[in-house]
């Protein structure tokens, strides 16, 4: 059975920090492309970071260009987010994804707030 399981996420004040986590199991991650989206209240999904299965290719959203960090530990078979200097507008529910799969994780809720 193939899933991806969530963790992470929670209450943070604005300029902190929340890593994720997407532990992925029934596949290999080695061969595969991994990313990160977003769903803010009331807007649509957004694509937040992904990266190549061969680590060559990593793209970020410009809104989080330098304070995001997506990697992966293969032994573990785990895709982590790593969110720093958080702002308000990152508010929303973090999903990562299997890139061009319907092989979803359950989603994290991120609030950034004082």
């Amino acid at each position: 059975q193939i899933q991806l399981v969530q963790s992470g996420g929670g209450l943070v004040q604005p300029g902190g920090s929340l890593r994720l986590s997407c532990a992925v199991s029934g596949l290999n991650l080695d061969y595969l492309a991994i990313g990160w989206f977003r769903r803010a209240p009331g807007k649509g999904r957004e694509g937040v970071a992904c990266m190549s299965s061969g680590e060559n290719t990593i793209r970020y959203a410009d809104s989080v260009k330098g304070r995001f960090t997506i990697s992966r530990d293969n032994a573990k078979n785990t895709v982590y987010l790593q969110m720093n200097s958080l702002k308000a507008e990152d508010t929303a529910d973090y999903y990562c994804n299997v890139i061009g799969t319907a092989y979803w994780g359950q989603g994290t809720q991120v609030t950034v707030s004082s």
